[in-house]
């Protein structure tokens, strides 16, 4: 893991943020790829307003970033924050995402929202 020096006051604002499973498990997703919010309703049993305000909360620590295209919005972590490693570390020490990616790869939630 690379070395960097972060205040403990804001390494330990980093981890309550992460210390919610959605958001963790959100974290580790976007590990694995880029997402919407439609697919990530596919792995989530909540709604699409709940799984916005986490992304919100994520963006806002300058964790995850989004990028428009067209009327759609993607989200993937932000590799140029100074939390990264933080984020990358956190995720290291849950189980792997791959199912979930792959229950997002065949139910295909893209074609139904149009992203």
């Amino acid at each position: 893991m690379e070395k960097t020096n972060i205040e403990v006051e804001t390494a330990s604002q980093v981890f309550k943020l992460l210390g919610d499973k959605t958001r963790l498990t959100i974290g580790a997703l976007l590990m694995k790829r880029e997402l919407c919010v439609c697919e990530l309703l596919e792995v989530f049993e909540m709604s699409q307003p709940s799984i916005s305000q986490h992304l919100r909360k994520l963006k806002d620590a300058g964790l995850v970033k989004e990028a428009r295209r067209g009327q759609w919005i993607y989200y993937s972590l932000n590799t140029n924050s100074e939390f990264y490693s933080l984020v990358k570390y956190a995720t290291s020490l849950i189980p792997d995402q791959d199912e979930k990616i792959r229950q997002i790869e065949i139910s295909n939630p893209t074609l139904r929202c149009g992203c």
